[in-house]
């Protein structure tokens, strides 16, 4: 599935100023995201112990754009969360197009 992007942000390449709570000591930024040409291209790190964990922060990140859609366009959080894990777990099984990931150090 090719992405669609709505142009947003203020900064180059559109980028989205961080939380007020990332200039916190302890904070760490984990994954940046940007599509190009209808496509995904990411900037991460392991981050965590176990695995797992990155199932937690992939549904908070859904909560966070749901909230966002039933704020902006309408519609319950809750029906836009379900579309949303409709639309993930079909990619899981079933993905529209390939990753290739490259680790640095």
């Amino acid at each position: 599935m090719a992405l669609k992007l709505k142009s947003v942000g203020s900064g180059p390449k559109n980028e989205l100023p961080p939380p007020p709570e990332a200039f916190a000591e302890e904070a760490s930024e984990v994954i940046r995201a940007w599509v190009v040409d209808g496509g995904l291209h990411v900037s991460m790190m392991k981050s965590f112990d176990e695995a797992e964990v990155w199932g937690v922060l992939l549904a908070d990140i859904a909560r966070h754009a749901a909230n966002i859609y039933a704020r902006e366009d309408g519609g319950s959080v809750e029906e836009i969360t379900a579309r949303i894990a409709g639309i993930f777990r079909s990619e899981l099984m079933d993905p529209t197009d390939e990753v290739a990931t490259e680790s640095i150090q």
